[in-house]
């Protein structure tokens, strides 16, 4: 599979971003993701509109999925999709919903939004990949530190742990939303369970590339991006 070079959307997102209107009260949830999603889309992922369907890509899953403007604002900034489908955020007749649908959206791998099934799903998915023997794409998940109060995610974080499932990056977004928090810290419930972790500013867009190529053999992989706190 043939990449392309690293680009720059800064100048195109704030735009793409002010296009979309009509879901202001998930306006913070689409803000605290916006520079993960730059990094990635920029600079790490193996995917482009004319690879989205390449058996060889990189896949990204959205599990903060209630709050989608940011990503569907960098979709548009790489030409997954139209600049002008961004003008109907929800309408009648748009396809881009308050959650993103895969079967409407091109460049979505997962329909998503009921928060806490993002992490067992890019599990799955790695593991498909392995099975079928594809060992270069990786998977990236992105969720919000809220959402490891969902039980799911702990079983999903100790079966990637106990098998080695090294093409997994997890990213969480960590806004100090979590109604219950965890003994040490975020990283600590993934490294306890085999995990290699990075904490980093998710403002600073070198340490989020840092963090996010910087997974190790035979263990998956975290990446703790802390920015402003929700409240």
């Amino acid at each position: 599979m043939t990449t392309t070079l690293p680009t720059d959307s800064s100048a195109r997102l704030p735009g793409l971003i002010r296009r979309l209107t009509g879901d202001e009260k998930h306006a913070p949830s689409a803000h605290s993701t916006i520079d993960v999603l730059q990094v990635l889309y920029d600079r790490v992922l193996r995917v482009t509109p004319d690879t989205a369907d390449d058996p060889e890509r990189d896949r990204f899953l959205l599990s903060k999925g209630h709050g989608p403007a940011a990503y569907y604002a960098v979709l548009a900034a790489h030409g997954f999709i139209p600049d002008a489908w961004l003008d109907d955020l929800a309408g009648p007749e748009s396809r881009l919903g308050h959650h993103p649908d895969r079967l409407l959206v091109p460049g979505v791998e997962i329909g998503s939004g009921s928060l806490g099934h993002g992490l067992g799903l890019a599990v799955g998915t790695a593991l498909g990949l392995r099975a079928q023997g594809l060992l270069n794409p990786r998977v990236y998940v992105l969720l919000g530190d809220a959402e490891l109060d969902e039980g799911s995610n702990h079983e999903a974080i100790a079966y990637a742990g106990a098998t080695g499932l090294d093409s997994l990056t997890a990213v969480v977004v960590d806004n100090a939303s979590a109604s219950y928090g965890w003994a040490g810290g975020i990283a600590s419930r993934f490294t306890v369970n085999g995990w290699t972790a990075d904490t980093v500013d998710g403002r600073d867009h070198e340490a989020l590339y840092a963090a996010l190529t910087g997974h190790r053999p035979r263990h998956p992989h975290l990446v703790v991006a802390r920015i402003e706190s929700k409240g």
